[in-house]
């Protein structure tokens, strides 16, 4: 994939991000619905088999589940230097692009976390401090559902694809009616996918 980013494409990457990183209450991945809209719909910097791969890579890769940001970044730089072959040129773009990505992502709520995690546990036994988390959680849920909708939605061919849809309402259940950790089910999930099953 190939395209062309002026300086202010890369000035909206950067504000995208700064934008995305104060509604990442639920992490990173929360926010993917929109990375996806804007990257994929709306500027057409990815395609959609390169948003899906970012996000499993960085899922499958140990360390944080932001790392996705950054590999978002990397391939918006690639697709601007028309690809790998763009020689070194290419790789400077991608480094940019992950630059602009992670920074954009990690600052505002890095430095709102940090200042807003101070005055709540100062304050924790406020009315208002316990309302505000508790009235959180339904919208982090939310926000997921639509990551993990957007991910299988990808999968429209029920004939080929009955083991996936097989293996997602098992682990809804097990996750739900069980006390089976979540380690547990992803790693079966990943025994079944490097079996070829799903």
């Amino acid at each position: 994939m190939s395209i062309t980013l002026t300086p202010t494409d890369w000035l909206a990457l950067f504000t995208h991000f700064l934008s995305l990183s104060l509604l990442a209450v639920g992490g990173a991945m929360a926010t993917a619905p929109d990375m996806h809209r804007y990257l994929v719909g709306t500027r057409g910097w990815l395609s959609d088999e390169q948003f899906s791969s970012a996000i499993a890579l960085a899922q499958a890769a140990p360390g944080p589940n932001v790392l996705f940001v950054g590999l978002m970044g990397w391939n918006v730089g690639l697709n601007a230097a028309g690809g790998p072959s763009g020689g070194w040129h290419a790789y400077a773009l991608a480094l940019l692009g992950v630059a602009l990505a992670m920074l954009g992502m990690l600052i505002p709520s890095g430095v709102l976390t940090y200042s807003a995690t101070r005055w709540a546990h100062q304050n924790r036994q406020l009315r208002a401090v316990r309302a505000f988390k508790a009235g959180l959680a339904p919208i982090i849920v939310a926000l997921l559902i639509a990551t993990g909708w957007l991910l299988t939605a990808a999968h429209n061919q029920p004939a080929r694809d009955w083991p996936l849809w097989l293996l997602v309402a098992a682990s809804t259940l097990i996750v739900w009616r069980t006390r089976l950790h979540l380690l547990w089910v992803i790693g079966g999930g990943a025994v079944l996918g490097m079996l070829g099953l799903v």
